[in-house]
């Protein structure tokens, strides 16, 4: 198991580039399948959770080739319809590729995905919605079959707007013969980034970054080159990073409006900030003053950020409420932060933390991939020696990390 070991208390100065989108990354690599033919992507991080991905691809029978955040992907001699269980519940975002291959091929096999242990993350609105296409859906002991002879076009209306069901809902439409409408679908930037890479191909699909998307089929797709967006949950990780040190970040190939709710708080936190075309700057106040935040979809709060900016606000003046309104299991990093003498009390989805002056360095481990960056930001602060067990979680979502922190002044060590 790797780990880190930080040493605390330097305050962070300096100027980082945020990488690609994780959370646009893994749904665009799988909608590659639905392309009979090569695309390249450009910006992908080098991260666990796309090495996952590609390793699901090429047992599919894809050829793939990555270097320097360029990927070549040619799916021609695709073959294989199943998604191999081992590597199924290595992530939860796997599920998007089943709706890629039902798709293209009208067949699809895969088991319940994995992931961090955040709460209930079921997929049955994936399901629901996919036999509101027309698929057949088999279960057995926990293995699902999906097939059908055509997609059945129709309105789909989701229960909760799930960014993964909106996915794999359009991925199953792109290729049909008619018109289907996805309605309180999710609205987030990864899901406009998907329609501009699939329309790029040649798709027809409206309307994302609302609630409602429009999809009418095509006949195939077209080989293409494209670029990933920034990551916005890591471009908030970094900015807490600077914030708890009270230091100063400059942060460029980051769209300031796909992460406003955080620089709202950080603002009321007291930080200085300034947007313009793709850089933000922040300066830290030498004290970080406490907020409350409750998680919402899209264009709320991101549930991705709570765990971060809940470590933040554990040395902030007064008392903090944050309302986790996403995911049921989200707090459970929060046993770690009280090792380093954070206040916080748990009740249900609402975490109260009073504000200490310092945290102490500590023995801790990652529970989760945005849990383990909390951990991260708690430590750069926190007097002491930090060290951080477990943190695979953390190497799923975050490409060097550490790297890019003690390129501004942290003191970050990698232990094997």
């Amino acid at each position: 198991m790797a780990g880190y070991i930080i040493e605390g208390g330097k305050k962070l100065s300096g100027s980082l580039t945020v990488s690609g989108s994780k959370n646009a990354s893994l749904p665009i690599i799988a909608g590659t399948i639905l392309i009979n033919g090569v695309t390249t992507l450009y910006n992908v991080p080098d991260i666990n959770d796309i090495k996952i991905t590609l390793k699901i691809l090429t047992f599919l029978g894809c050829k793939v080739h990555k270097k320097n955040g360029k990927v070549i992907i040619d799916t021609r001699k695709m073959h294989n319809h199943e998604i191999p269980h081992d590597l199924m519940r290595q992530m939860r975002s796997s599920v998007v590729l089943a709706g890629a291959i039902i798709g293209r091929f009208k067949n699809a096999a895969f088991s319940y995905p994995g992931g961090c242990d955040i709460g209930a993350r079921p997929i049955d609105l994936h399901l629901k919605g996919f036999q509101k296409l027309g698929i057949k859906i088999e279960e057995n002991s926990g293995n699902i079959r999906c097939r059908c002879d055509r997609i059945i076009n129709g309105k789909i209306n989701l229960d909760f707007p799930s960014v993964g069901a909106t996915e794999n809902l359009i991925f199953a439409s792109v290729l049909s013969d008619g018109e289907t409408i996805i309605s309180n679908a999710a609205m987030e930037p990864e899901i406009v980034d998907l329609q501009k890479f699939l329309n790029k191909a040649g798709a027809k699909i409206s309307g994302a970054g609302t609630s409602e998307i429009r999809i009418i089929g095509v006949k195939k797709l077209n080989e293409i080159k494209y670029t990933i967006m920034p990551d916005r949950i890591e471009a908030g990780t970094l900015l807490c990073g600077a914030a708890i040190t009270g230091g100063f970040l400059e942060l460029k190939n980051v769209i300031p409006e796909h992460i406003s709710p955080v620089l709202h708080k950080l603002e009321e936190c007291g930080c200085k900030i300034q947007t313009s075309n793709r850089v933000i700057t922040l300066e830290a106040p030498k004290r970080l003053q406490a907020v409350d935040i409750k998680t919402t979809p899209y264009p709320g709060f991101p549930t991705d950020m709570q765990s971060v900016f809940l470590s933040i606000l554990t040395v902030a003046k007064g008392t903090s409420v944050v309302i986790e309104n996403i995911f049921e299991n989200r707090f459970k990093y929060t046993n770690e932060l009280k090792r380093m003498g954070a206040k916080i009390t748990i009740e249900g989805k609402t975490a109260v933390i009073k504000g200490a002056k310092k945290l102490c360095g500590a023995q801790v481990k990652s529970t989760d991939l945005r849990g383990g960056a909390a951990l991260v930001i708690a430590a750069l602060s926190a007097k002491g020696i930090t060290k951080i067990d477990d943190i695979e979680h953390i190497l799923r979502g975050y490409e060097k990390i550490d790297v890019k922190l003690n390129s501004i002044g942290a003191d970050i060590k990698l232990y094997k």
